[in-house]
């Protein structure tokens, strides 16, 4: 999904105050269906029209892992996309959010916030997803959330700290995701990042080795 600061084109008005009017929820609700748009803070972020199938592929298996461990819990999964109203003025989708309290599930969205959200970042969203967003789920509540960055294969486990977050934990593709707020909760990440990379996408990364001498000394230890 890519963000772009914009006012939704049904609402311009030619008057220049259109420019700073305040949404709402209920401006949100009578936007056009099939256009995906956020509110947050009163201003409108519309969303492009649809993600990647990488983006599309994480999301699913994370979905699924998730729906496994919940099925006999008594919080539920959402995927994307599924209204979370935290305020009049703050509307969001994010790509999964975990409620366990039932009250919350209305007919046509979650109202406050999840116990649990997962993002899935991409260029063009990772900036607005780490600083108003993020910053939004902490004042609103949320109290963990996983950043997931597709490629370098990482996600991060924030855990609500007062009004911020706090790092609870980095986990790569060999790893299994624990969540501090559900015990037993595990995400084979290997699965979650099971998905072909783009000629010339993989990067040269950083790993253990031998330096020159050591790799000399060895040698000549083997040699003996």
């Amino acid at each position: 999904m890519r963000c772009l600061d914009l006012l939704c084109e049904v609402d311009k008005m030619s008057d220049s105050s259109a420019a700073k009017k305040r949404y709402d929820w209920n401006d949100y609700r009578s936007w056009p269906e099939g256009q995906r748009w956020e509110i947050i803070g009163g201003e409108a972020f519309a969303m492009s029209p649809a993600p990647s199938t990488r983006h599309q592929r994480i999301l699913h298996e994370i979905d699924r892992q998730l729906g496994n461990f919940f099925a006999s819990e008594q919080c539920r999964v959402f995927p994307a996309p599924t209204d979370v109203k935290l305020s009049e003025f703050d509307t969001v989708q994010p790509d999964i959010a975990v409620v366990c309290e039932s009250k919350q599930i209305k007919p046509t969205h979650i109202e406050g916030p999840p116990t649990l959200v997962v993002e899935i970042l991409s260029e063009s969203t990772a900036l607005y997803d780490r600083t108003v967003k993020l910053r939004l789920y902490a004042v609103s509540g949320v109290k963990e959330v996983w950043l997931v960055t597709p490629y370098p294969w990482l996600v991060e486990v924030l855990l609500l700290d007062g009004d911020s977050y706090r790092l609870a934990g980095n986990y790569i593709k060999t790893d299994t995701l624990k969540s501090p707020t559900f015990p037993g909760l595990g995400i084979e990440l290997s699965k979650v990042f099971d998905f072909p990379l783009e000629p010339g996408e993989e990067i040269q990364m950083v790993r253990e080795g031998h330096p020159p001498r050591a790799r000399r000394e060895a040698d000549a230890g083997q040699a003996r």
